[in-house]
């Protein structure tokens, strides 16, 4: 089942990269929640809405890491954009029943912080 979670986790960044959306719901659990630096706490509508947007515009993943501890998979990704830009991600992905039930991002290199100021 091990190889099951890794290759899903694998599959469902491909899958966003290709804009295959049937895929990804397919495999995302009703009750999934996102939750990175930028967007905390989306439910799976709120993703959708917020982070579908950017699926299937030509971006590149080169997987760097792919470990499974127990339902979590931890995946870090180097991800290039169309226009060369590039940015460095770890996300914590729990799997059940091959539904990924929720994404915490975390981000290293290639983001802009948003001012706290209001």
């Amino acid at each position: 089942m091990s190889d099951n979670k890794l290759q899903l986790a694998q599959q469902s960044h491909e899958a966003f990269a290709a804009g295959d959306r049937k895929f990804f719901e397919q495999h995302l659990a009703e009750n999934f929640t996102f939750s990175s630096p930028l967007d905390v706490g989306l439910d799976r509508d709120g993703y959708f809405k917020r982070c579908w947007p950017g699926a299937g515009n030509g971006q590149k993943f080169n997987f760097l890491r792919l470990i499974q501890h127990d339902e979590e998979v931890v995946v870090t990704y180097e991800i290039t954009k169309p226009n060369g830009d590039k940015g460095r991600n770890t996300e914590i992905v729990p799997i059940k029943d091959d539904k990924n039930r929720q994404c915490r991002g975390l981000f290293w290199l290639g983001h802009t912080a948003r001012s706290l100021n209001h």
